[in-house]
């Protein structure tokens, strides 16, 4: 039996994590939209790639979710994109309907699936997608920290003109101004960064990694950015499907975890063929505590507004 994966929202995030996993040969995939016509018409565009690009999947295009019956994954991409000079708060309400929808179809047709969430403000939909679904934090998870991570890692490539390989870094915390990317735990082939850069380097990296989604959005000024956002996304998929067992800094439900209860904040996870299979809980520094809470603080601020509403 093939694996099948339901990608909601078939704009630049979705279609791009459909094309990943076709060329992966991972699963299946069915887009769902709600603009008739788009997701059957960049369905059937993907599917034309594959004798070209040698990838032998099925992918299809639908409206509704009667099509999606059966994931064992869904991905849900589908929101309201960042507008220059906009928060991912900003967001917040228009979104909050749009993953709710999304996760009440999606559910109904694969009631044993795994929820990926990627649309923004990424902490407080992953919190929207667990409560409406009913599952256990083992099958609601966020695609946060693999991108943020991979931005610091970049940006630290570039400062060191070295290979991004070579480099290893984690980014704690919400997905948003608050994250905490954790200078003591990254190193370049495990010289430790602090022996490369000075302090004041490695703060403009820090900052440069925070906004690392606001400088695409100002660049682009219609759009957020894709590319790296369904390649991470994509991650995660592999790893779940092939049981690959990938420690991999994502969106978790904590329960108690960093001293953090019923909040989803970006940590180091485990993923496997039964979703989240194990919380890494690192000590952390007074300081490095202190910024993880700030950024929990402010998951709870846009969780607490939430509530009012789903009452």
């Amino acid at each position: 039996m093939r694996k099948k994966v339901t990608v909601v929202g078939a704009g630049n995030v979705g279609a791009n994590t459909a094309l990943r996993i076709a060329e992966k040969e991972l699963a299946d995939v069915v887009l769902v939209d709600i603009i008739e016509g788009v997701p059957q018409g960049k369905g059937l565009d993907l599917l034309q790639s594959g004798p070209v690009q040698g990838y032998d999947v099925h992918i299809a295009g639908a409206n509704d979710y009667e099509a999606t019956a059966n994931s064992d994954i869904v991905v849900i991409t589908a929101g309201l994109a960042r507008k220059p000079g906009m928060s991912r708060d900003d967001l917040l309400m228009a979104n909050y309907e749009i993953v709710k929808s999304a996760t009440e179809q999606s559910v109904k047709y694969s009631p044993n699936s795994i929820l990926i969430l990627v649309t923004n403000p990424l902490d407080a939909m992953c919190w929207v997608a667990h409560k409406v679904s009913g599952f256990n934090r083992n099958r609601v998870i966020g695609m946060a920290g693999i991108l943020d991570t991979a931005r610091f890692r970049t940006f630290i490539a570039m400062e060191l003109k070295v290979a991004v390989e070579s480099i290893t870094a984690l980014v704690l915390g919400g997905h948003g101004d608050t994250m905490v990317p954790l200078v003591r735990f990254t190193n370049v082939s495990g010289i430790p960064l602090t022996e490369l850069l000075p302090q004041e380097t490695i703060d403009k990296l820090v900052q440069r990694t925070r906004d690392g989604g606001a400088e695409i959005v100002k660049y682009l000024k219609t759009g957020s950015a894709y590319y790296a956002p369904s390649a991470a996304a994509v991650e995660m998929v592999e790893s779940i499907l092939r049981d690959k067992k990938k420690v991999l800094p994502c969106a978790a439900c904590l329960q108690g975890e960093y001293g953090i209860d019923g909040l989803f904040v970006g940590v180091p996870v485990k993923l496997g063929a039964m979703g989240l299979e194990q919380i890494y809980e690192l000590k952390l520094t007074a300081q490095e505590k202190a910024m993880l809470d700030k950024s929990a603080a402010a998951v709870k601020e846009l969780v607490e507004i939430l509530k009012t509403k789903m009452t």
